[in-house]
């Protein structure tokens, strides 16, 4: 257990300092935040705590989406690092295949793998994506990316391929249909589709208001 826990202090100054300058949805602050709803998520689960807490941490150590749409690199570099702090080497298999397998893709690409970590951490990764802070982080990356926030003449598509979701530039809004808007109906645990509900509630609330403004009747 004390190995563990200085395993996981290691891992923690990893992950702030090679997301120091990351964009500010996928920064530490959003890692810090899939780790305390998975830890919250964990209390309800049957899962190795241990197992849960690395891959949170690493979940999203290279993100794709900011490496040309890259998915070996996360990977890679979790292993190196997992291998470097001396981890157990079927440890570092499982947090491989979490990281390789959390990702939403538009939501139409098969999982192919399956853990009840997996679950937690998706679900905590998922929670993110919702409510106040998951609306701050779509909008902050349409920023970053430089999209427009709404054009009313561009329908979401909702049959998009992961290639297809990859390369969008669609308006912020339409991520909301295309992602955001069907992650409570994807929750895994119990605990995250409480939450979730919560959160899409408050996210439909805020379309309403949103509508209700750009037709200027609010």
């Amino acid at each position: 257990m004390k190995e563990q826990n200085l395993q996981i202090e290691k891992t923690i100054a990893f992950v702030k300092q090679q997301l120091a300058a990351a964009e500010g949805g996928h920064d530490w602050f959003h890692i810090q935040r899939v780790l305390n709803n998975a830890l919250l998520i964990s209390k309800n689960e049957n899962v190795d705590v241990f197992v849960v807490q690395l891959g949170a941490l690493l979940h999203d150590i290279a993100d794709s989406k900011f490496h040309n749409g890259d998915e070996t690199i996360g990977p890679k570099v979790a292993r190196e690092f997992l291998f470097g702090i001396n981890v157990d080497s079927n440890i570092i298999e499982h947090i491989i295949k979490i990281i390789e397998n959390i990702s939403f893709k538009g939501g139409n690409e098969p999982q192919k793998f399956k853990s009840a970590e997996l679950d937690v951490i998706q679900d905590a990764d998922r929670l993110d994506a919702l409510g106040a802070i998951g609306i701050a982080r779509t909008f902050n990356y349409g920023g970053f990316k430089n999209r427009t926030l709404f054009d009313p003449s561009i329908q979401p598509n909702l049959k998009m391929s992961k290639e297809e979701y990859k390369a969008s530039t669609a308006p912020t809004i339409n991520h909301f249909y295309e992602k955001l808007l069907l992650l409570k109906d994807k929750m895994n645990t119990k605990t995250g589709k409480k939450i979730a509900d919560m959160r899409h509630q408050f996210m439909e609330l805020y379309l309403e208001q949103f509508y209700a403004e750009w037709d200027g009747k609010k």
